[in-house]
């Protein structure tokens, strides 16, 4: 055999050595790695049990493998069920995640007419009008508010009447009149003269209609019960003329 060939065989199987010592060389490497894994594993697998004896034993009073089983066979009933409810929640996490931006504006929207309030001073008008019946609470007694209710009736007709056009007109009148009386009395009248003015038919018409006025106010009912002096034209409900 030539020197050259037998040179090249040499180098190939040294070239194979080399290639299958590496080889061996990664597999001890591999499995060095995987015992040291499978140790550590094994140190971490022991603390876990040992820790997850250590908090078992709080609840091992109230836990039995049977009632690990029952709970597994009761997820495993209720799949469906459980995926429905899944279904929904995501479903629901849609909805919010579409509905978020209408939200969003609807809340602006009520922050806004909120702040428009305050501007108005209705909160402030409420606080006030919260202190006014704070005071009505405080000032009347549950027997004042019972009485109130007994005669609310009567109240809500009082008002009704004085709230006719023709009482508003007459009360109109009357508030008008006062505040332009400047009437002053600044000497002594004599008798004679009060008997004199007193003949005139306005001032007996006058006198009888304030009888009249105090007789009614005196009466439960507002009535006079019949007999009263009725003036009109100067003549009296009796038929008597008022003359001078």
């Amino acid at each position: 055999m030539p020197a050259k060939d037998l040179d090249g065989q040499l180098a190939e199987i040294n070239r194979k050595l080399d290639l299958l010592t590496g080889q061996m060389l990664e597999q001890q490497r591999k499995q060095l790695e995987a015992q040291e894994l499978k140790q550590d594993l094994m140190l971490i697998g022991r603390d876990v049990f040992q820790t997850a004896v250590i908090e078992l034993e709080e609840v091992a009073p109230y836990f039995e493998t049977d009632d690990l089983v029952y709970l597994l066979k009761k997820l495993l009933r209720n799949t469906r069920n459980l995926t429905t409810m899944l279904e929904q929640m995501e479903s629901a996490a849609d909805f919010f995640k579409d509905a978020k931006d209408p939200l969003r504006s609807a809340f602006t929207q009520v922050l806004e007419t909120l702040d428009d309030l305050d501007r108005k001073g209705y909160f402030e008008f409420m606080k006030e009008a919260g202190k006014v019946v704070d005071t009505v609470v405080t000032s009347f007694s549950v027997e004042d508010v019972r009485l109130l209710r007994e005669n609310v009736t009567s109240i809500l007709n009082t008002v009704k009447t004085m709230t006719q056009p023709e009482m508003l007109s007459t009360m109109n009148n009357a508030l008008g009149f006062y505040r332009k009386m400047d009437i002053v009395v600044d000497r002594d009248v004599s008798y004679r003269e009060i008997f004199k003015e007193m003949r005139k038919p306005e001032v007996r018409r006058g006198i009888v209609f304030m009888l009249e006025f105090v007789k009614n106010m005196a009466s439960p009912n507002g009535k006079t019960g019949g007999g009263g002096l009725q003036v009109e034209d100067g003549v009296a409900a009796s038929g008597e003329q008022l003359t001078d």
